[in-house]
């Protein structure tokens, strides 16, 4: 559950800051309303001036209404990738994501951002409903951008990072690196009392725990891009190497109990896109990407009960994966309000890991603990974007999958897959400021490799088995949201979303007591997004801006264990999130802060069932830029409580309570500072 917990509580972090971050300024009414009739947004950088934003991710955070979304890193492009998109395309890798180009992209060299709100001719929306198309400028330019990061936390391990990124321009071409230092870090470590009872109430563990967790990785990224045979070339090669430790301690007198994890590995990749004009109206993109890495952990668990120690458990793990994709796709732009889009992708993707678990030394027998995974995948895809008049705009298309997946090892065994997906998309602006979007489309979601290998988490003493039976989750979407812009910058917008779900993946029985993750049957989502924004100089506040975002999810699946209905695990009911920034021009400075007053989400095992919650996040920070090249930002994060509750059933039949462990950590308040000077 630990990594679960890290990732997840680590997700809220960034998502706050975001939405503080997103925030923007007073924007000039005339220029909205111009091009309110239709889905494209235009903002020239004079929307940003009162910001100094240094560079182009600074003033796509500040786009109203948006959000930058870098791709869930699943296998394949098509369906994969961010709402990020620049000069009309989208980076040449996926992990070179949208706001990494942004990021070392200086505000002065963009010429405008268009913000596209449910399809617009040329433009690959890749099932978003909003994405940016950054424009920059072609000029000969060189700049540097150096930046340092620091995270402080009270009583635990800092950690700290930094980057350099150099980029040159002549014309239409360009070229640089980066060379970063990246931190890993989590909002969730801290201290707090573990108390263990029976199903009768009675204490049966009352100890103190303690974890913290260090890591990061140092990786070189190169960038080309220019004129080739008629078209243009971009490339971009990455290498670098990565490391995490966390440890968990729960202590009482003459009790020690401690579970560590530690991983190291290397990654790389190369992207190549090419993409060249065939005639006036016709053009084609070519894509390769190839990515690779490795890893090596360990996990281990010990426990020293009055000067007894207890046979260690140790799980290990080794190995390496690999994708690599092939797309192409021709565009034809039949007139101003109608393009055709057609196009296919191959590619091959490999999981080999081998695992071993032992008690004491002695070796434990797991299922499916050596296994490589394959994959080889085909998809041909087509659609249409149509304005049919100047505020109504219909997408449609139909991508046709066809898949592969072979395991060898301690399971020998192939399955072959088919999906048909089509997706309709209509957004209708009745009015100036007032849009409604619609889209209808099937999903099918990529399979994580790891899921057919063991795995362990031992501080919650779990050794979960692989699936050699896993199915890929396929969702119908329906999905309408209403969006209002007013007072320049403001914005409402509502979202009603249902899905229909088939063989939704989630944790299901193994013989021998494991579990695993598995395809539990049908399911349903229903959801309501709310994003406002109300900029605040009319009762006074200079500059300033109120923000409210929440998205309640309602989930039904029917559990393998009980046969009863539940929420699927892993998804979050509610995290409401209010938030107020202020820029001061006169002062170069700006300000923010997000309060979060509950999040939490709940898991399901045949043997378990796992839960937290937190209470009252806040998220303080201030940026002050005494000049137009040098920014220094101050982040404070504080939050009350962090729960969990762990039940434990004595069988899976009738399932009496074994125990219910209760952990009350008060999550460690940590300052991030971060100094960032262009060249």
């Amino acid at each position: 559950m630990t990594k679960m917990i890290l990732m997840a509580t680590t997700a809220l972090a960034l998502s706050a800051g975001a939405a503080v971050a997103q925030t923007p300024p007073q924007a000039p009414r005339a220029a909205q309303a111009e091009a309110g009739q239709q889905g494209v947004l235009v903002f020239t950088p004079d929307f940003f001036a009162d910001q100094q934003p240094t560079t182009a991710l600074d003033m796509v955070n500040r786009v109203p209404g948006f959000s930058i979304v870098d791709g869930d890193g699943s296998r394949g492009f098509e369906g994969s990738v961010g709402n990020v998109l620049i000069n009309g395309a989208r980076p040449a890798s996926k992990n070179d994501s949208g706001s990494s180009v942004l990021g070392r992209t200086l505000a002065a060299n963009v010429e405008r951002i268009e913000l596209v709100r449910g399809g617009a001719p040329g433009i690959d929306m890749q099932s978003f409903a909003m994405v940016v198309n950054v424009i920059t400028r072609s000029q000969s330019s060189q700049e540097t951008i150096v930046t340092g990061n620091a995270v402080l936390f009270e009583g635990g391990q800092d950690v700290y990072g930094g980057s350099i990124q150099f980029t040159a321009r002549d014309g239409d071409r360009t070229w640089g690196f980066t060379l970063s230092d990246g931190l890993s870090m989590s909002d969730s470590n801290g201290m707090g009392p573990v108390i263990r009872r029976d199903g009768a109430g009675a204490i049966l563990r009352n100890e103190t725990f303690f974890n913290d967790q260090s890591g990061g990785s140092q990786s070189a990224r190169v960038n080309y891009a220019s004129p080739f045979l008629g078209g243009k070339i971009d490339l971009t090669a990455r290498y670098g190497v990565n490391d995490f430790g966390n440890i968990n301690l729960q202590t009482a007198p003459d009790i020690r109990r401690e579970s560590r994890y530690g991983e190291d590995g290397s990654f790389g990749e190369l992207g190549v896109v090419y993409t060249r004009p065939l005639s006036a109206r016709l053009n084609l993109e070519t894509r390769f990407i190839h990515e690779f890495s490795d890893f090596d952990g360990v996990s281990t668990s010990r426990s020293t009960l009055s000067g007894v120690d207890s046979p260690e458990q140790r799980f290990e793990s080794v190995g390496e994966s690999s994708e690599t994709i092939l797309r192409g796709l021709v565009r034809f732009e039949q007139s101003p309000g109608l393009t055709w889009e057609t196009g296919g992708e191959i590619a091959y993707n490999m999981l080999e890991t081998e695992q071993a678990f032992s008690i004491g030394g002695a070796p434990v027998p797991l299922p499916s603990a050596s296994v490589k995974v394959e994959e080889t995948r085909g998809e041909l895809f087509g659609k249409g974007t149509w304005r049919v008049r100047e505020n109504l705009t219909v997408e449609g298309g139909l991508r046709l999958e066809g898949s592969t997946i072979t395991q060898s090892g301690d399971a020998d065994q192939e399955k072959s897959f088919f999906f048909a997906k089509p997706r309709l998309q209509a957004t209708w602006t009745p009015m100036a400021n007032n849009q409604f979007r619609l889209r209808f489309e099937r999903e099918v979601g990529q399979l994580d490799f790891s899921d057919f290998a063991a795995s362990a988490d031992l501080e919650d003493e779990n050794v979960f088995g692989g699936n050699i039976d896993l199915e890929p989750e396929q969702r119908w979407i329906s999905e309408l949201t209403y969006e209002r812009r007013f007072m320049g910058d403001g914005i409402v917008s509502i979202g009603l979303r249902h899905d229909e779900i088939t063989d939704a993946i989630d944790s299901i029985p193994l013989d021998a007591g494991l579990s695993a993750v598995g395809n539990i049957g049908d399911g349903t989502l229903d959801q309501l997004a709310v994003n406002i924004l109300v900029p605040m100089d009319w009762a006074g506040f200079t500059g300033g801006r109120l923000g409210f975002r929440n998205t309640w999810n309602k989930t039904e699946v029917t559990d393998p264990t009980t046969g009863e209905r539940r929420p699927i695990s892993g998804v979050r009911p509610s995290q409401a999130t209010f938030t107020v920034a202020q820029d001061i021009a006169s002062w170069k400075l700006q300000w923010g802060g997000a309060w979060i007053p509950l999040l939490g989400q709940t898991s399901f095992d045949p043997d378990q069932r796992f839960s937290w919650r937190g209470r009252d996040y806040f998220e303080l920070w201030a940026e002050y830029k005494p000049t137009p090249t040098l920014s220094i930002r101050a982040q404070m994060n504080i939050w009350d409580n962090f729960d969990q509750e762990r039940i434990a059933y004595g069988n899976r039949t009738t399932r009496p309570v074994d125990f219910i462990e209760t952990r009350q950590i008060d999550p460690r308040t940590f300052y991030q500072i971060r100094l960032r000077k262009t060249f």
